[in-house]
């Protein structure tokens, strides 16, 4: 995993249509979300995925307390260069979402983990084993806030094209797409950014490879709950990706 996202940190910004949009966005999303859910005064966001800052950045802009840590060094060293441009203050490390209590501690009002990260562990145990340790991370009274793909919704099989658009930046046009190929409820996928330069003409083919574990949305609600969370709950339409799952620390 750490090899995929090591190539990819310099180009994760063109995954989205418009990067800086997108921040806002979800910036404005999640305060909506954790207002509804657990009420304005929770402002410390513990984020275990933070990838290059999309999320984190979005908060601290808007004025929430954001601890952040992720798996790989590469990302996090981004994210810590992006909170700069931006003159925020936001605490980065190193840190595997399965050991974030170990980690970080107890004492936050919300654990985040967007992006379809917690996917990435390949099957329940290790599920399991994160949201306890996402749970461990929050005061009683407390929020969890997941987003990850509708793999309930998703087709199973090889070669499945999944297109992400092109983008054009310094001179560059990426055409950007991933391939799927399932063996069960996993699927391993290489994501390739085909960069034109535009002046010259030359093609230059950037792939990485991973793995994911197709898991539903209800299924990590029931690990949600295994795990010790109350008032489990999906949010989202069940239509639009992505899904969104949130859960609550009683005790």
């Amino acid at each position: 995993m750490n090899s995929f996202y090591k190539q990819l940190t310099p180009l994760f910004h063109l995954v989205y249509k418009d990067w800086h949009a997108t921040i806002e966005a979800h910036g404005k999303m999640l305060a909506e979300i954790i207002d509804s859910q657990w009420g304005s005064s929770k402002t410390r966001i513990l984020d275990v995925s933070c990838g290059i800052g999309t999320q984190s950045l979005a908060l601290a802009t808007r004025g929430f307390d954001v601890t952040a840590s992720d798996l790989s060094p590469d990302v996090v060293a981004r994210a810590k260069r992006e909170a700069r441009a931006r003159d925020l203050e936001i605490e980065f490390s190193v840190c595997d979402m399965r050991e974030a209590h170990l980690e970080h501690g107890g004492g936050f009002d919300v654990v985040l983990c967007a992006g379809n990260a917690l996917p990435h562990l390949l099957n329940d145990d290790e599920i399991l084993k994160a949201l306890r340790s996402m749970y461990a991370c929050l005061d009683p009274g407390g929020g969890c806030i997941i987003t990850m793909r509708q793999y309930d919704r998703e087709e199973r099989g090889t070669g499945i094209f999944k297109p992400f658009g092109v983008r054009e930046e310094a001179g560059s046009r990426f055409i950007i797409f991933q391939v799927w190929d399932f063996v069960g409820e996993r699927y391993k996928f290489a994501m390739y950014f085909l960069e034109e330069h535009m002046e010259t003409g030359e093609i230059t083919t950037h792939v990485m490879r991973s793995e994911y574990y197709a898991i539903s949305p209800e299924k990590i609600l029931i690990l949600m709950q295994r795990a010790g969370f109350d008032r489990v709950q999906r949010l989202d339409d069940g239509v639009t990706h992505p899904a969104i799952l949130v859960g609550t620390r009683i005790q």
